[in-house]
C-alpha cells in the first residue's frame, strides 16, 4: 500500500515559501511515495506546475506532474513530455481536464484516452501513467455503465494506474473496483481522499465535481456553523474512519489531495499508524 499527495501550484511567494515548507514535513514523517501537482483551468498554472516539480524532483522526491487535454496540442503535449524527461521525471497524471468558463472546446484530445494513447506513442514506456476514477460517476457522464466503460478505455489505452475523485462512501469505491476489474481492468485503482477542515470549501468542491457528500455528514457539518476546531476534529474522525476501511480491505494506495495543508492530512496518517518517525 503506497500513500502519495497532491499539490497545487502557488500563485505568490509566501506560498511558495509555505509550500516548500509543507512538503518537507510530508517528507519528513509520511514519506509518500510520490507527489502529484496540478494546473489550473485550461491549463492556466502549467508554467506554475514546471517549476514546483522542479523543485520537487531536485529535492530527490518523486513526482507527476498533471497533463490535460484542455487547450492542447499535440506539439505542446509534445513538448512538455521532452521537459519532463529532460528533468528525469518518471510519472505523469493523464487527465481529459474540465473546459474553463469562456473555452467552447478541447484541443486535439477530447478523452484521456487518447492523452494516454499519445504519451505512450511518444515516450514508451518512460512514464508511469496514472489517469483519473469517479467511484460516484462523472458529472459529465450519460450513465454509470458509460463512466465505467469510458474509465476501461483509459486503462485498456497505457494507464499504470488510476486514482480516484475523493468520496465519503467507501460503498462507492469497493462497487466501482469490482465493476472495472469485472470489465478486465486489471491496474491498481488508488483511493483519492480529500481531509475536512472546511465545511463551506468542502460543499463547494463538491459540487462543482459531482463528489457526494453524505447527508449525515452534510447536516452534522452544518450544525457547526463557524467552530473550525468541531468541524476539523469531526472531520479528522470521518476521514480517519474511511480510511481505515479502505486499509482494512486492501485499498492499493492513498491518494491525498493536501490543498497544500500539512497538519490534517499528518494527523490523519498518525491516526492510522502510517507516519514515520524518525
Amino acid at each position: 500500500m503506497e500513500l502519495s499527495v497532491e499539490f497545487f501550484p502557488p500563485k505568490t511567494p509566501e506560498g511558495e515559501s509555505k509550500l516548500h515548507l509543507v512538503r518537507e514535513r510530508f517528507s519528513e514523517t509520511l514519506k509518500p511515495a510520490f507527489y502529484s501537482v496540478t494546473f489550473g483551468a485550461g491549463g492556466s498554472t502549467q508554467s506554475g506546475t514546471l517549476k514546483v516539480v522542479g523543485d520537487i524532483h531536485a529535492a530527490g522526491a518523486a513526482v507527476a506532474p498533471h497533463l490535460s487535454c484542455v487547450g492542447s496540442s499535440r506539439e505542446s503535449v509534445r513538448e512538455m513530455l521532452k521537459q519532463y524527461q529532460a528533468l528525469g521525471v518518471k510519472r505523469i497524471v493523464a487527465l481529459r481536464g474540465d473546459l474553463p468558463s469562456g473555452m467552447g472546446q478541447y484541443g486535439e484530445f477530447h478523452h484521456a484516452n487518447e492523452l494516454v494513447e499519445f504519451i505512450r506513442t511518444e515516450t514508451g514506456d518512460w512514464f508511469h501513467i496514472d489517469v483519473a476514477a469517479y467511484p460516484e460517476t462523472h458529472p459529465q457522464a450519460k450513465s454509470p455503465a458509460s463512466d465505467i466503460d469510458f474509465f476501461v478505455q483509459k486503462m485498456k489505452a497505457g494507464a499504470n494506474s488510476a486514482v480516484t475523485q475523493y468520496f465519503y462512501n467507501s460503498d462507492a469505491y469497493f462497487r466501482f473496483v469490482d465493476e472495472a476489474y469485472d470489465l478486465g481492468v486489471t491496474q491498481p485503482i488508488i483511493a483519492g481522499i480529500m481531509p475536512i477542515t472546511n465545511s463551506s470549501q468542502l460543499l463547494r468542491f463538491s459540487d462543482a465535481c459531482g463528489a457526494e457528500i453524505p447527508r449525515w455528514i452534510r447536516l452534522r457539518l452544518q450544525s457547526y456553523g463557524d467552530d473550525i476546531a468541531s468541524i476539523r476534529a469531526f472531520g479528522e474522525e470521518v476521514v480517519t474512519d474511511l480510511c481505515d476501511q479502505l486499509l482494512a480491505v486492501g485499498a492499493p494506495g492513498i491518494h491525498f489531495y493536501s490543498l497544500n495543508q500539512a497538519d490534517a492530512v499528518l494527523s490523519i496518517a498518525d491516526n492510522l499508524g502510517l507516519t514515520k518517525k524518525n
